[in-house]
């Protein structure tokens, strides 16, 4: 089955409003809330005197990582939180059988470890046969080999991580927890339409940076005119709405993608037979 792309499209955004009141409250739980935290406690790195230093270009990656190893539970929580909030949000984001909020968070603590698991052997995974491929290249000291391979595993991972984009989706709707039958599950339902996929999440990404370029430029100087505290807390207001924004659109694009190549799910499919 081809992926229609307008049809993708039409979907997420009746999906979303179908479910603006339910979607907006998980989206403010576990995107809003969080991040806004996160940036505001979150130490001024411009205050610290990270600067880049010619004689060790390593000083500043350093600086960066030894702030990172102190604030790692942030980051640990706002990952659990995320990844759980994307998860609910997208059980809400069904064509059918909707769960209520408190269902809703209840699958996606279910489906964290499932989740959590399938991304790790992914990245392990391709790690290792990159890391292989990419040592073998540079232990034949051939640099154009070594950049060519280099570029090649930058578009198979690209390509890899597309066939992959229906992985949460299928943990939350599907409610496959076997990491590895969730993996090939989006794997077989991205098939033949990897390259539409990757041309229309491309270019909402590409649309989503633009607007927040924008946007965000006159944040910065409207709130930036009240000073530096100000202007850091309605930066970080502005920043997480627009995370939650985005967070849900995108979300609501996956669920249609899902919704279009899966067909009806098989609670919805039970149901009209019951």
């Amino acid at each position: 089955m081809k992926l229609d792309i307008n049809r993708a499209w039409t979907d997420a955004i009746n999906l979303i409003q179908a479910n603006l009141s339910v979607v907006a409250v998980v989206a403010g739980v576990f995107f809003f809330l969080p991040y806004l935290a996160f940036v505001l406690f979150m130490p001024d790195m411009s205050a610290m005197g990270i600067e880049s230093n010619p004689q060790d270009p390593t000083a500043a990656f350093n600086q960066v990582m030894a702030l990172y190893a102190d604030i790692w539970w942030m980051v640990a929580l706002l990952t659990v939180a995320q990844t759980i909030g994307t998860l609910a949000l997208l059980a809400l984001l069904r064509a059918g059988n909707r769960p209520t909020v408190g269902q809703a968070i209840a699958i996606g603590a279910i489906g964290f470890l499932t989740s959590i698991a399938a991304t790790i052997i992914f990245y392990i995974g391709f790690s290792v046969v990159a890391g292989l491929i990419l040592g073998a290249a540079m232990a034949a000291n051939i640099t154009a080999l070594t950049v060519i391979l280099a570029i090649a595993v930058f578009v198979a991972f690209v390509y890899i991580a597309i066939k992959l984009s229906l992985l949460a989706p299928v943990i939350a709707i599907e409610k496959v927890y076997n990491p590895f039958a969730a993996l090939m599950r989006s794997w077989r339902l991205t098939k033949g339409n990897s390259l539409r996929i990757f041309a229309f999440l491309a270019l909402l990404i590409i649309a989503v940076v633009v607007v927040s370029m924008v946007l965000g430029l006159i944040v910065g100087l409207v709130f930036g005119l009240a000073g530096g505290e100000v202007a850091r807390i309605g930066g970080g207001l502005f920043n997480s709405l627009l995370n939650a924004l985005y967070v849900v659109l995108m979300l609501g694009v996956l669920a249609a993608i899902h919704r279009q190549l899966a067909g009806p799910d098989a609670e919805a499919v039970s149901e009209t037979f019951e």
